[in-house]
């Protein structure tokens, strides 16, 4: 995993970087692995409370590696980072639908730091973060149209509660690449911001100080709420919050504002 994906972890947030440089961090299958063991990894690590994920050298992700469109154009039956894509491998999901659908079962939010492109694959597991900052000069794009396919990493269902359905129909389509300043227009980006590995990194140290039982609650109903009846959501709502109240750590968030002192949570 270390040659593909890194993770440090210090105060509760966990950085995950995409380390394989010399590609920009292009998803082959060693690198499908990575992200999905460490979204696994993350998911049940004690301690953390929030995630970052980048990207070393020029880019975030720029799609998918470029051997494995040659072995699909040959139609080589070993292409095993697209294999029998009906299978569930994970979930509700197959294994490349998984590198980018994880970091929505990580149970803590999740920023995604975007600079360089985030291409194709690359977009849509930018897409699985909670929240999406990038450099203004980003370069984004729903590539898969322009190598006959159609975007098959979560990317459909992730979009769906981000822009209007005629936005993600002409990206689709298309294929166009537009810029990080676009995409804050269009509800895809989260910030724009020169430095959005710092600033996201800042970010999730702030959602480490607040109470991790509130937070985790927040990611369960902001996961379901989209897609559940209005009835079901405010019972969710209802159901949470009930379940936090009077609880040590909640006490603990009231009495710390109280005193004007910062928080001891326990996790």
């Amino acid at each position: 995993m270390n040659d593909r994906v890194t993770v440090s972890i210090d105060n509760g947030v966990a950085d995950v970087r995409l380390v394989r440089a010399d590609k920009m961090n292009a998803l082959d299958d060693a690198m499908f692995e990575a992200l999905i063991a460490t979204g696994d990894r993350v998911k049940t690590e004690r301690g953390v409370r929030c995630v970052v994920i980048s990207g070393e050298g020029r880019a975030f992700c720029a799609g998918l590696d470029m051997g494995n469109f040659q072995r699909m154009g040959a139609r080589d039956p070993s292409r095993s980072a697209i294999g029998r894509l009906t299978t569930r491998t994970n979930g509700i999901a197959n294994r490349p639908q998984y590198a980018a659908w994880v970091w929505r079962e990580v149970p803590v939010p999740v920023i995604a730091a975007v600079h360089g492109v985030a291409f194709g694959g690359g977009f849509q597991v930018m897409l699985g973060a909670d929240m999406r900052y990038a450099a203004p000069d980003t370069k984004l794009s729903i590539m898969e149209i322009k190598w006959g396919l159609v975007p098959d990493m979560a990317g459909t269902q992730l979009l769906r509660t981000l822009v209007r359905d005629d936005i993600v129909r002409e990206l689709t389509y298309t294929g166009r690449v537009f810029t990080a300043e676009e995409g804050a227009r269009l509800g895809i980006i989260t910030r724009i911001a020169s430095d959005p590995r710092a600033e996201a990194l800042a970010t999730a140290r702030e959602i480490a100080n607040k109470s991790p039982d509130a937070i985790r609650a927040a990611k369960r109903l902001l996961n379901t709420t989209p897609f559940a009846p209005i009835a079901e959501g405010l019972m969710m709502e209802s159901a949470e919050q009930e379940a936090l109240g009077g609880k040590p750590n909640q006490v603990e968030a009231v009495m710390s504002n109280l005193e004007k002192r910062p928080p001891k949570f326990t996790d």
